[in-house]
């Protein structure tokens, strides 16, 4: 399951508007390779709607099923907020309708570490 937990409004490319629903998944527990100690997570992303920013509002707080799921994509530059360490990064997550097996997912620096 997935829960709205807020809304962005944001601009498509030819600078129109639009709100985008912001998606937090189920709890995960996440084990950091550096210390080996597990701790709580949760993926975030963000879908486009064609809603008004009152009907947003009205959905936060409601669930729907499905899952983030992390997907591959163009490397990019991400900063992380409570360090400001710069990173670079080669997936985003995506909301997904149709679940996936569960796996363990190992964090190092921050940064989630793909299996070899």
């Amino acid at each position: 399951m997935v829960t709205v937990i807020d809304f962005e409004q944001m601009k498509n490319e030819e600078g129109e508007p639009f709100n985008a629903l912001v998606l937090r998944g189920d709890v995960e527990m996440v084990k950091s390779q550096e210390s080996g100690k597990y701790y709580a997570t949760a993926r975030k992303a963000r879908i486009p709607s064609t809603f008004e920013d009152d009907y947003c509002q009205q959905l936060i707080g409601s669930t729907m099923p499905g899952e983030i799921q992390r997907v591959s994509c163009e490397p990019y530059e991400y900063e992380i907020p409570e360090t400001g360490e710069k990173v670079i990064l080669e997936h985003s997550w995506e909301y997904s309708p149709e679940p996936v097996t569960t796996e363990e997912h190992v964090f190092e620096n921050g940064q989630e570490k793909l299996p070899a």
